[in-house]
């Protein structure tokens, strides 16, 4: 007979299952409401638990009401709930008072309320995810929509589910001691990246304080600027560590326009401080080659992951860092770079639109992975058409394609080298390139002047550094990193 039974289970279909459900826990948490309703409602609430996370009609219903009643202030227990069911007409289609007093027979405490509240929370995210994973299958066999489409909403579908998850709420004098013990941390010494993680350029940490968890920083510039340079730059100084002070972190780097190939090139290259031109024109020296060797033996103990996929929608992007960061725990993201990016359900609204959305995505995720995002940017030709002293030099505004990219990043630097613009004797140092700070939200903001050797594609700190600040070192050398 079991086998014939197991015989019999293992042919049915996913359609002739009941779905996830725990009828004695949805009678447990209906019960504890009209025990203790102002305790057991506000862990409800907290919970996200809502009519549709019950799978019973009648406890969906019965809950529905219960909520009603508290958006409106009303005490709830077992005589105000059967009036307002009988008002409403919904009393005899739950069962009656009978099926109320059952209820709180079966509920002797409200102790055990929250374990009752989680399996139900639990049981309905999985009912979504069996909906989700129906809906997908549906669409792959009656759909008219390509595979990229397909695969696009219903990887929206289940983060829709993921994002709906939440911790709990904490309080707020414990916030404060969180918060509190981190200050502590950065006096005692303990704290060696307080400000964030830091770029490598003391000139610009000085500014930024380092790159944050959760923000989104902004770096655009006009075509051929070195954007590209100072983003590689930043990432190989986190991946190596900048010194014995900040340890290195892993980094992402999805590279939209250039291969994995040619950025390692660039890399190496620039390490190296080799001219690729002459490399690759053949005019290769002994030392050459031995230089570039020591940077490929000092580059390989970095940790960067390269995704060099082109045309990416940003879903698919959320999804290869979210994979990224769980397999090897990324300190920071970089995306090369934003106009490259697609986002399938915004194509036909518009570019702006989609690039708004885009934009949005990108910050939600580095709060999601809690990493700092630093995505590049292009800027409109506004800068190019300017005249007189602001001749070249970027606004928040020349932002392309979207205002929302201003909106959305925490921090935006815009990068300028002055002897494009320039002529006569301010066109001769090619090596000043300023990062303009043109919005952070914890921050202060203002001009950072770095040195770019351009034939090296490297960038490195100027002696004088940022315009109108005293306490920077206006000598010919740029001291060890000190408190300012």
């Amino acid at each position: 007979m079991a086998r014939d039974f197991a015989s019999s289970k293992s042919v049915l279909s996913p359609l002739d299952r009941l779905p996830p459900y725990s009828e004695e826990a949805e009678r447990g948490v209906l019960g504890a409401i009209m025990l203790d309703s102002s305790k057991v409602m506000d862990l409800c609430v907290t919970s996200q638990l809502w009519a549709e996370s019950f799978y019973v009609p009648a406890h969906k219903t019965l809950y529905e009401s219960m909520q009603k009643m508290y958006s409106e202030g009303k005490v709830i227990d077992i005589l105000t709930v059967t009036d307002f069911l009988n008002d409403e007409g919904s009393l005899k289609k739950i069962g009656g008072s009978v099926f109320l007093d059952r209820l709180i027979d079966s509920t002797p405490t409200v102790a055990h309320a929250e374990y009752y509240i989680q399996i139900v929370y639990d049981k309905h995210v999985l009912r979504c995810i069996i909906d989700c994973a129906r809906e997908a299958e549906q669409a792959c066999y009656d759909s008219e929509d390509n595979a990229g489409s397909i695969l696009d909403k219903t990887e929206q579908s289940f983060m829709d589910i993921t994002e709906r998850q939440h911790g709990d709420l904490v309080l707020w004098p414990d916030a404060i001691k969180t918060t509190m013990e981190h200050v502590e941390s950065i006096f005692d010494g303990n704290d060696k990246n307080a400000g964030g993680i830091p770029t490598g350029l003391l000139n610009l940490d000085k500014v930024v304080l380092g790159l944050r968890k959760s923000e989104m920083i902004v770096l655009a510039a006009r075509p051929s600027m070195g954007k590209t340079s100072l983003a590689m730059n930043i990432c190989e100084n986190t991946a190596l560590g900048h010194n014995s002070a900040h340890e290195s972190r892993p980094v992402g780097v999805f590279s939209l326009e250039m291969s994995q190939e040619a950025l390692i090139m660039r890399m190496l290259c620039s390490h190296a401080e080799v001219r690729s031109d002459q490399l690759l024109g053949g005019y290769a020296s002994n030392d050459m080659h031995k230089r570039l060797a020591n940077a490929a033996s000092a580059l390989s103990k970095a940790e960067i992951y390269v995704d060099d996929t082109g045309g990416l929608d940003v879903m698919e992007l959320r999804a290869r860092a979210r994979r990224m960061k769980k397999k090897y725990d990324i300190g920071l993201i970089m995306i090369d770079y934003l106009q490259l990016l697609h986002f399938s359900a915004y194509a036909r609204q518009g570019r702006q639109l989609e690039i708004a959305a885009i934009s949005g995505h990108i910050k939600a995720m580095a709060k999601e992975l809690d990493v700092p995002v630093l995505v590049l940017s292009q800027l409109s030709r506004a800068p190019d058409q300017r005249t007189g002293e602001s001749s070249g030099k970027p606004k928040l505004s020349d932002l392309r394609d979207s205002g929302a990219i201003e909106q959305d990043a925490d921090v935006v630097w815009m990068l300028r080298r002055p002897c494009v613009y320039a002529t006569g004797e301010d066109a001769e140092d090619r090596t000043l390139a300023i990062v303009d700070v043109a919005k952070q939200r914890n921050g202060r903001v203002g001009e950072v002047e770095l040195n770019f050797e351009e034939s090296f594609t490297r960038f490195r700190d100027r002696a004088r550094g940022v315009d109108n600040d005293p306490r920077i070192n206006r000598g010919n050398e740029i001291p060890d990193e000190q408190p300012i």
